[in-house]
């Protein structure tokens, strides 16, 4: 199925209660549980993935306990969005706070939590390397940088896209330009890197969140698509383009859907 067939249908749907989006994302959101924190946490396996959001416990689990906290916080996570996407509910600080908090829940080392008092749903106090060979934004700009992203964004979704200089130039907001925005958030979140970890996390579900309140269905990105993943992050990084990471998430979307 080509991409743009791919919105039609999402989009004839018309998904306005919490019970329709778990119709259509009943297989999705353990798809994107697995393969979000599979890129980040080679532990993190489909089986148990399914047995969290379907029965709520792994039975004779072996392995390191904050696999099992990542998975689970995935879940809770999910519920407490539905109803923010039913309402369209705005990007916001505070929301992106309370998905730091909701998906990093008893995952944070000692280290970060003891040494550096640095916790769930709190922006970092140090700077940790992005990438290649950034350090994403200073940790005392990390508020204003966000704000500043989220002005723009919100711009896009509740005025006109002409606010946003990487957005196509017509004033017409298709679904196009909706990958587009959402890339460029994706792009300067994962690049102001606002928290001591879990970022890759926060900002896939975060991309994800700003595609459904726009009416375009959510994408998967696949771990063992991770390199191409990296690499047009890294584009933006070092060039401060786009457009590399919107083909890659245009082609993720019809592997997820297609």
């Amino acid at each position: 199925m080509e991409y743009e067939q791919i919105i039609k249908l999402w989009q004839s749907y018309n998904i306005c209660k919490e019970s329709d989006i778990d119709k259509y994302l009943h297989s999705f959101k353990i798809l994107f549980a697995y393969n979000s924190g599979k890129i980040e946490n080679d532990e993190i396996n489909y089986y148990d993935t399914r047995e969290v959001f379907e029965n709520g416990k792994i039975i004779s689990f072996t392995g390191d306990t904050r696999t099992v906290f990542e998975q689970q916080n995935q879940k809770i996570c999910y519920e407490i969005l539905k109803p923010k996407i039913i309402s369209k509910e705005k990007l916001s600080v505070d929301l992106i706070k309370q998905i730091h908090f909701e998906l990093c829940q008893g995952t944070y080392d000692e280290r970060r939590y003891l040494e550096n008092r640095e916790k769930p749903g709190e922006f970092k106090k140090h700077d940790y390397v992005v990438g290649m060979t950034e350090v994403g934004s200073d940790a005392e700009d990390v508020e204003n940088d966000l704000i500043e992203l989220i002005d723009e964004v919100n711009e896009v979704l509740f005025n006109s896209p002409h606010r946003l200089r990487t957005a196509p130039p017509s004033a017409k907001r298709g679904a196009k330009d909706i990958l587009k925005t959402a890339a460029y958030l994706h792009a300067n979140f994962e690049n102001i890197h606002p928290f001591a970890d879990g970022n890759g996390r926060v900002g896939r579900t975060l991309l994800n969140y700003y595609l459904m309140i726009n009416n375009h269905p959510p994408i998967i990105i696949y771990e063992e698509d991770r390199k191409q993943y990296y690499e047009a992050l890294n584009v933006f990084d070092e060039k401060l383009s786009i457009d590399g990471l919107y083909e890659f998430l245009k082609r993720e979307c019809v592997k997820t859907w297609g």
